[in-house]
């Protein structure tokens, strides 16, 4: 049964088209064929999917489109995979309406959280939080409890930039300062008016965040990727394209290479900013957390009329608050408060309260908290990677939430996020950020920031076992050096 069941799968297979018709992404089109397949039942429930190597090869794709397609449908129930079995059909189709097959290994539930993006939640300072928020909700003027005011409320604004000139060397005038609901919502708005000026190109990093990328997409913008070394966004490179009059660039901590711009490439982009008449978009993405020394001072404090920083609590906080905020050079900021969109924003007694944190030192005293949470976690995590995977190598500045693990040069490490799925690991690896996708495939972002302390060795003693099974650690020898 199981052999008829698995040339089942291969001869649907054999039927897809190798030019993959319909919009977007090669392993999106993938991932549309092969869901169609399993509901129309030419792939039946419990039929064995080719490896992955095998139908690459057949669809003239790269492993990588493969590997992907699986993953998505795994997530979405469609398949299962399991370690050191073929990837098979789960799916059954009118569910609702049949005795539900018993399934002897269900899918395992998320153990560990390895993913980047998020802080620890767990850390969230309730407490101090709500105090804010209900001292606030007392004293909140009649006038304040109506729409809030284009940009955001005055008293945040003026808080805000006193903190940015404090904290990150930024020439920050409150009129300059404006409130958003996070960086993506900042960043969308700059784009929007980019593109209302005339400006259709922009540069961003490769590799870099997705969802930015999209939102620079949908605002007409075209994207040109710029390679990311050791070093930082290959400035030089923006002079290869003459009509590029915008850069989204992540400085302070790049992700997801976790390196920080050097001082040459900060002052060659504000030197191209003023030839090219642009605008520097600066994400200062994880600029709270650095563990070796000071962080650099933002860039815009070094060219305020060509530099637009980006910022939220998002990393420093919780996502959940939709608190961010935007200091535009004066002629952006017009175009903004002109365009409409200032208007929208997070609720006006949420902006109060965190005027208030940060006003009364709370906000400063829990980044301090948090910042050597972090610290002990990030060491913490190098140590069980270093015991457990003794081959991988970590690369990237002591900051951040985040680190780059490179596994050995065969490793796939699509399939090692895969393959870590059912064991209750979730992971992402590096070519989910990558616009190029030439570079070699063996890099695993690993996030650490709501990883709690007690689950690290555990965490890390399954990602050991997932990269041994997919060829990814060899158990002995040392890959290189590690720097941060």
């Amino acid at each position: 049964m199981t052999e008829s069941r698995t040339n089942l799968g291969w001869g649907a297979l054999l039927d897809l088209p190798v030019d993959l018709p319909g919009s977007g992404a090669k392993h999106d089109r993938l991932t549309r064929a092969l869901r169609a397949a399993v509901r129309s039942g030419r792939l039946p429930t419990d039929s064995a999917l080719p490896p992955s190597r095998a139908l690459a090869a057949d669809l003239g794709c790269s492993r990588w489109v493969v590997t992907q397609a699986y993953a998505q449908l795994v997530a979405e129930g469609y398949l299962d995979a399991r370690v050191g079995s073929a990837t098979r059909v789960r799916w059954t189709p009118d569910t609702a309406h049949t005795t539900p097959k018993f399934d002897p290994a269900p899918p395992a539930p998320t153990r560990f959280d390895l993913t980047p993006g998020l802080p620890d939640l767990r850390a969230f300072p309730r407490a101090r939080w709500g105090d804010a928020v209900r001292e606030q909700t007392r004293r909140i003027s009649v006038p304040d409890l109506g729409f809030p005011p284009p940009g955001g409320h005055p008293r945040l604004r003026q808080v805000l930039a006193e903190h940015l000139h404090r904290c990150r060397g930024a020439a920050a005038d409150p009129d300059d300062v404006m409130i958003s609901t996070g960086v993506t919502d900042g960043a969308a708005r700059l784009f929007r008016a980019l593109r209302t000026e005339g400006i259709t190109r922009i540069a961003v990093e490769d590799p870099g965040w997705p969802r930015l990328h999209q939102a620079a997409r949908e605002a007409g913008l075209t994207i040109v990727a710029i390679p990311v070394d050791e070093h930082g966004m290959r400035v030089a490179d923006l002079d290869h394209d003459p009509t590029i009059r915008a850069v989204l660039t992540t400085p302070a901590h790049q992700f997801p290479t976790g390196v920080t711009l050097t001082p040459q490439r900060r002052a060659a982009l504000v030197n191209w900013a003023r030839r090219a008449d642009g605008l520097v978009i600066e994400d200062d993405y994880d600029s709270e957390f650095r563990y070796d020394h000071r962080p650099l001072g933002a860039i815009q404090g070094m060219c305020p009329q060509r530099v637009a920083l980006l910022g939220s609590v998002s990393k420093t906080l919780s996502p959940a608050l939709g608190i961010g905020w935007l200091l535009a050079p004066p002629r952006w900021c017009r175009l903004l408060l002109a365009s409409g969109t200032a208007r929208s924003g997070p609720p006006v007694i949420d902006q109060l309260a965190f005027a208030q944190l940060i006003r009364t030192g709370g906000y400063d005293r829990h980044l301090r908290s948090v910042r050597q949470r972090y610290r002990t976690r990030r060491a913490a995590l190098l140590t069980a990677l270093r015991t457990q995977l003794p081959t991988c190598e970590i690369t990237g500045s002591a900051a951040g939430l985040h680190v780059l693990a490179h596994l050995e040069a065969s490793a796939d490490a699509a399939e090692i996020v895969t393959a870590a799925r059912p064991l209750g690991l979730r992971l992402v690896d590096l070519r989910t950020y990558q616009i190029d996708h030439r570079e070699t495939a063996n890099c695993l972002v690993l996030g650490y920031g709501n990883l709690a302390d007690s689950v690290i060795n555990d965490a890390v003693a399954v990602l050991a076992t997932a990269a041994k099974d997919r060829g990814g650690a060899s158990g002995t020898g040392h890959r290189g050096g590690r720097r941060g």
